[in-house]
């Protein structure tokens, strides 16, 4: 068994009776950043020390709010005027929400993608290592942000991006191209659910 499935299926067992933060693991292979992934960091260094005239700052002039903007037809509506707002606003908590709500698409962007390429043929051994490490690229970055507002969400989709890493791992045969396309498409479900569930801000008592 895994690293990454052992720590899920113990969140699994406990995670009708935890506290969300529960739901967040360490420990896992972490891939290089992009110029997304990087301002991304910068940007929640900036809200954790509070500074939100730096956040705004990053987020209005880095390559994360340019992404969001040539992606807005795949994203939840005014997501990203809502996020620059929320920074504006001295909102963390909706922030990240915002923020969260963005990777998590472009996870399940890649992992539809994955699943057409090999529908059109593509060598299962290519496309799925490749996506499989672009995907964790974005997933892990708000992966607790995952586990604090949805834990079986979380745990859901580290044992379903487990499932598809052990199908891609070196062996004597190559990939079975459609037993890999059925865990690509679970993520991909996965990850739409999440984004249904969460798009809307939770009210907050008043």
């Amino acid at each position: 068994m895994t690293p990454l499935r052992a720590v899920a299926l113990a969140v699994l067992a406990v995670v009708a009776g935890v506290a969300p933060a529960a739901a967040h693991h360490t420990g896992v292979y972490a891939p290089k950043d992009n110029a997304i992934s990087a301002n991304f960091k910068q940007l929640k260094f900036s809200l954790q020390a509070g500074r939100f005239d730096v956040a705004l700052r990053l987020y209005d002039e880095g390559a994360l709010r340019a992404e969001m903007r040539a992606r807005a037809a795949a994203l939840p509506a005014g997501l990203e005027a809502r996020t620059r707002a929320a920074l504006a606003a001295h909102d963390a908590g909706e922030a990240e929400r915002g923020l969260m709500l963005f990777f998590v698409a472009l996870a399940r962007d890649l992992a539809r993608e994955a699943d057409r390429r090999l529908a059109a043929g593509a060598a299962a051994a290519a496309v799925g290592p490749r996506f499989l490490e672009a995907i964790w690229r974005y997933y892990n970055l708000v992966d607790f942000a995952v586990g604090q507002r949805d834990p079986r969400a979380s745990v859901a989709m580290r044992l379903a991006y487990d499932d598809a890493e052990t199908l891609t791992r070196p062996a004597a045969a190559a990939p079975d191209p459609a037993r890999l396309r059925a865990s690509f498409g679970r993520i991909a479900q996965i990850l739409s659910g999440l984004i249904d569930t969460t798009t809307t801000p939770q009210r907050r008592d008043s």
